[in-house]
């Protein structure tokens, strides 16, 4: 599958403004911002800020509570007047500030001239996450991250879930990658269309998963080949961290371990590619 022997790099309830309604024109949702009237230290660099055009979009799309937009100053070019549009029309303030004021907001991301502010993602319990799938007709899909630890890994990990219909992710509470803005970004949106779950525990979770009938799949180099797994039921694949694959007791928790065959002259897939993979794999059994 992926070889882990070294690090590598992949690419709410939010308060919304006041509801006032389309009719209201843009420019009485616009003002200047100071350092007075909205101080940098407001503003939460981590989970509750999202930055670049599409983020905010789907962010916008998805009818997700927004507090405020942040569009730079005297542009209003392409998807930026689309995302003006979409934030007057649900009626969320947009503000314009200067370059200078997003890159401090954004800690020098490539914002494209644009920021959301929000508060974190509201985690759900692993039993609350469970339950979300039983009314559902189609088995459990779940995604757990043990320990993944680069925020671009881990944005690209959520977006792969959303695309191959996963229900939920499980990320530890300590020693992970935070939902950050990086993180955010790097899913290109798609962290509106998930669920999440935070646990003290990855090895006590995948026991909780076993309760409920979920078979538990971890991605390792040592495991059966993806293509002859079946994983039409009820299940939850289980990725390891960068560097140093899954933890011990996690691994030998699993019911099954799956790896992707290796063709060419390098032996190993980034976690996020490998995570790709396997899901899309999982995907396509359990929609033929």
């Amino acid at each position: 599958m992926y070889k882990n022997n070294k690090k590598e790099n992949g690419e709410r309830k939010y308060r919304s403004g006041e509801k006032t309604g389309s009719a209201r024109r843009m420019s009485d949702y616009t003002r200047e911002v100071n350092e007075k009237n909205f101080p940098h230290d407001s503003i939460q660099t981590d989970e509750n800020i999202i930055y670049g055009r599409n983020a905010v979009i789907e962010a916008l799309k998805s009818d997700r509570d927004i507090e405020k937009i942040f569009i730079r100053r005297n542009d209003r070019e392409g998807s930026l007047r689309v995302i003006a549009a979409l934030a007057s029309e649900k009626g969320i303030p947009f503000v314009d500030i200067s370059q200078e004021r997003l890159d401090e907001i954004t800690a020098k991301g490539a914002h494209q001239g644009v920021a959301a502010l929000a508060c974190c993602v509201e985690y759900l319990s692993i039993d609350e996450l469970i339950k979300e799938t039983e009314n559902k007709s189609e088995p459990a899909f779940f995604v757990v991250c043990d320990e993944i630890s680069d925020p671009h890994n881990f944005g690209a990990i959520i977006r792969s879930a959303v695309c191959c219909g996963a229900n939920g992710i499980i990320v530890p509470k300590r020693r992970s990658a935070p939902l950050s803005a990086v993180a955010v970004k790097a899913s290109a949106g798609a962290v509106n269309y998930m669920k999440f779950a935070k646990v003290a525990n990855i090895a006590s979770a995948i026991d909780k998963l076993k309760e409920h009938g979920i078979w538990v799949y971890g991605a390792d180099a040592s495991g059966t080949s993806l293509w002859s797994s079946d994983m039409r039921g009820p299940i939850a694949v289980v990725l390891g961290n960068e560097g140093d694959g899954l933890s011990r007791l996690v691994k030998e928790k699993c019911d099954f371990l799956v790896s992707i065959p290796m063709y060419g002259p390098i032996d190993s897939f980034n976690v996020s590619c490998a995570a790709s993979v396997i899901l899309a794999g999982a995907a396509k059994q359990r929609n033929s």
